[in-house]
This record gives C-alpha cells, structure tokens and sequence, in this order.
C-alpha cells in the first residue's frame, strides 16, 4: 500500500484550504500543522510521505523546522519542500541548506502545482527501504 499521506505546515489558512484541496483531489490525505513545534511534533507521530512547509512561521521560521526534522532519523529521508512567497536571490538556497528537497513559490500555480508535489514523492514511492 501507497503511503498517500502529507503533512503541511503553514499557518496561512487560505494557502491550507488551496493545498489542500489540490492534492486531496489527487487522493492525498493532507494532515496540517498551524506553527514549526507543532509541525515537528507532528511529523514525529506521522509517518508522511511528503512534508510541505511553508518558512514565515510563528513560533520559529521554516528554516529552523527544516534543520530539526533533518535532525530527526526517521524524517531524515523524507521529501521536504519549502512553499514560500521568499522569493529573492539566495531564498532557494537557504531552503535547500537548511534541509528542504526542493522550493515551491507562492502564490501557487493551481494547474501545476499538484503535480510539482508529486513530483518530489512518485520517484522514490516502491524503493525498497535500505
């Protein structure tokens, strides 16, 4: 069985309902965490296929959540994608230092994003666990 399930971390509602939404049409199950130590939390007690998560957070930025699920042995293969309106010189970089898998910008393309996420999963979905 398919491991279908990703966890967000966003605190922007809207940009959770639009995300969510997207990928639930795709068959996801997306579970949400509003703020970094309750994503970390969360991703502790999942197993996710997939974290998507945003870095202007409360409690503490993306890059920090980013730093300690990498810290994290059971998290540490897992795909991690920054989904974020930083769009600056040197933005992609600091996601991809701090851990993440790749870097999404905001606002999100409704037609492509889903398959940009899904993108970062189905290529190592069926590997077998090393």
């Amino acid at each position: 069985m398919t491991n279908r399930q990703i966890l967000l971390i966003e605190d922007n509602e809207q940009n959770r309902y639009l995300v969510t939404f997207l990928l639930q049409a795709r068959g996801w199950n997306i579970v949400h965490a509003g703020d970094g130590p309750a994503g970390i939390v969360m991703a502790g007690q999942l197993d996710p296929a997939l974290i998507l998560l945003d870095i202007q957070l409360p409690g503490m930025d993306g890059y920090a959540v980013a730093r300690a699920l990498r810290a994290t042995p059971k998290l540490a293969a897992t795909p991690m994608v920054a989904v974020t309106s930083y769009a600056m010189p040197g933005d992609r970089e600091r996601c991809i230092e701090a851990g993440c898998s790749g870097y999404l910008e905001k606002p999100i393309d409704p037609l492509t994003f889903a398959a940009a996420v899904e993108s970062f999963i189905l290529p190592v979905e069926g590997r077998a666990a090393v």
